[in-house]
C-alpha cells in the first residue's frame, strides 16, 4: 500500500494476498490431508485476505477517485488518510477475528476502537438520534447469551442429524437404484439441512465473541431495542424460509456476500455475476467441489433471475396467489440449493460427478434453457439506463430552478402599489 499509493494498492494488495491465499490453500490440500482439515490454517488466511482486499479498495475508493464517481456505499466506507502500522496490523490481525472472522469495514472497526460507535450509528439514523442515542452503549450480554444458545442448538443438531442423514449417501448405489423420486428428493434436503448447522454454530460463536467485546453494536431499531448486528454473518429464518437463490445467498455469509458485492460485482463491467461466482470459488480452496458447486450456481442464478423478472409481478397483487408463489419459490430454492452444494461438501470430482449424473444433470440442463428462452437484462444495459435517468432528473431539477429562478425575477420587477 505504501510503495504503490493509493492509485496503485488495490490492484496489487487484490493479486499478492489472493496469491499467497492460493498457495496456502494448495499446500493444504496437496501436501497435507486431502479432505481431512488436520492442517487446516486457510481459515484465518482467508479472513486477512478479506480485510486486506477491502482496506485497499477503501483507499483507492478515498484517495484516488473523485467523489462523483463513487457509489453511495463506496462513499460511506472511502477511507481518505493512509492507516498507520500499529492500525493496519490491528485490524487484520486483532484477537476478535483471527480465526473465524467476521469480515468487518475498516472504518467500523476504527470507530469500535476510538468509542465512537454509539454517536456513529446513532447520526446515521435520519441524521439525528432516536431518544436512547444519549445514554452510554448497551450491554451486550442478552445478545451474547442468545447467539451462545444458537451455537449450542446448532451443535447439537449437527451431531447428531448428520450421522443419520450423511450427505454421502445421495450417491450409495442401492440408494439411487431403489428409492422413489420423493424420497431422493426428501433425502437430498434434509441430509442438506443437517449440514448447514456447523457454519451457524460457527458464525454465531464468532459474532458472541466480537459482541463480548463490545464490538457490533448497530443503533435501535424501532421499539429502542439495541441492534448486536452490525457483523453478523447470517439469518438463519430467512436462509431456510428463503424462496429465492438470491435471499438465500444475501443470508447466507452475509459479510463474505458484501465482500464480493464490493470488491467485484460493483466494479466489473461485464458479467459480474459469472466473475462474482469464480472469485467466490477461488477464495474458497482448490477442492474440485468448490469449483464444481459455484459453476453449478452461475446458470441457477441466472436461471432464478430471468424467472423472477419475468413472471413474479404476475404473483403479488393477491395475498393468497402470493402466498402459492412463495410456497413453490421455496421448494424450488430449497431443491436447487441443496443439488448446487452437494460438491461442496463431497469435495471431490468422482463422487460429485456420480451424484449430478444420478440426477441426470436435470437441474443444470433445466437452468440452461431457462437462459437461452427468457429474456434477460444486462448489466451494463441496466447500468447505462439508470445513469441516464439518474442524469435526466439532474437536468429536470436544474431547468425547474433555473424557472423558478426566473418567475421569482419577474415577480420582483412588478411595480408594487403604494
Amino acid at each position: 500500500m505504501l510503495l504503490e499509493g493509493s492509485r496503485c494498492c488495490s490492484r496489487f494488495c487484490f493479486v499478492i494476498a489472493f496469491g499467497y491465499l492460493t498457495l496456502c490453500q494448495v499446500s493444504r490440500v496437496y501436501l497435507f490431508d486431502y479432505g481431512q482439515y488436520s492442517a487446516d490454517f486457510t481459515g484465518p488466511m482467508m479472513i486477512i485476505t478479506q480485510k486486506i482486499t477491502s482496506l485497499a479498495f477503501e483507499i483507492h475508493d478515498g484517495m484516488a477517485r473523485k467523489e462523483e464517481h463513487l457509489t453511495p456505499v463506496q462513499k460511506s466506507l472511502a477511507v481518505r488518510t493512509m492507516p498507520s502500522l500499529l492500525e493496519y496490523l490491528s485490524y487484520n490481525c486483532n484477537f476478535m477475528g483471527i480465526l473465524a472472522g467476521p469480515l468487518y469495514t475498516y472504518k467500523d472497526y476504527i470507530a469500535f476502537i476510538e468509542g465512537r460507535t454509539l454517536h456513529v450509528k446513532c447520526a446515521e439514523v435520519n441524521g439525528k438520534g432516536n431518544g436512547r442515542c444519549g445514554k452510554s452503549e448497551p450491554s451486550p450480554v442478552s445478545a451474547v447469551l442468545c447467539k451462545l444458545l444458537v451455537c449450542g442448538i446448532s451443535l447439537s443438531f449437527h451431531l447428531t442429524v448428520t450421522k443419520v442423514f450423511p450427505v454421502a449417501y445421495n450417491i450409495d448405489e442401492n440408494f439411487v437404484t431403489t428409492a422413489s423420486l420423493t424420497s431422493r428428493v426428501l433425502y437430498l434436503y434434509i441430509s442438506l439441512l443437517a449440514a448447514r448447522p456447523k457454519y451457524y454454530f460457527a458464525w454465531n460463536l464468532a459474532d458472541a465473541i466480537n459482541n463480548a467485546a463490545g464490538f457490533g453494536f448497530n443503533g435501535y431499531d424501532g421499539k429502542g431495542n439495541a441492534r448486536w448486528d452490525l457483523i453478523s454473518n447470517l439469518n438463519i429464518v430467512n436462509i431456510e424460509f428463503a424462496t429465492s437463490f438470491k435471499m438465500f445467498i444475501d443470508n447466507w455469509n452475509i459479510q463474505t456476500a458484501l465482500w464480493f458485492k464490493r470488491v467485484c460485482y460493483d466494479r466489473c463491467l461485464y458479467h459480474p455475476t459469472i466473475a462474482t461466482f469464480m472469485l467466490s470459488a477461488m477464495w474458497h480452496g482448490v477442492y474440485p467441489g468448490y469449483c464444481m458447486t459455484f459453476f453449478t450456481g452461475i446458470p441457477m442464478t441466472l436461471a432464478a433471475r430471468a424467472i423472477r423478472n419475468n413472471f413474479r409481478f404476475y404473483f403479488i397483487k393477491l395475498p393468497a396467489v402470493k402466498l402459492f408463489y412463495d410456497v413453490i419459490t421455496w421448494i424450488a430454492t430449497m431443491i436447487a440449493i441443496s443439488y448446487t452444494v452437494v460438491p461442496f461438501v463431497l469435495l471431490s470430482v468422482e463422487p460429485s460427478l456420480k451424484f449430478y449424473s444420478s440426477w441426470y444433470y436435470c437441474l443444470h440442463i433445466v437452468s440452461l434453457l431457462v437462459i437461452l428462452v427468457l429474456p434477460m437484462k444486462s448489466r451494463q444495459k441496466e447500468n447505462e439506463q439508470n445513469h441516464s435517468k439518474q442524469k435526466r432528473l439532474e437536468v429536470e431539477n436544474v431547468l425547474t430552478i433555473n424557472s423558478y429562478s426566473a418567475m421569482n425575477n419577474n415577480l420582483n420587477q412588478i411595480p408594487r402599489p403604494s
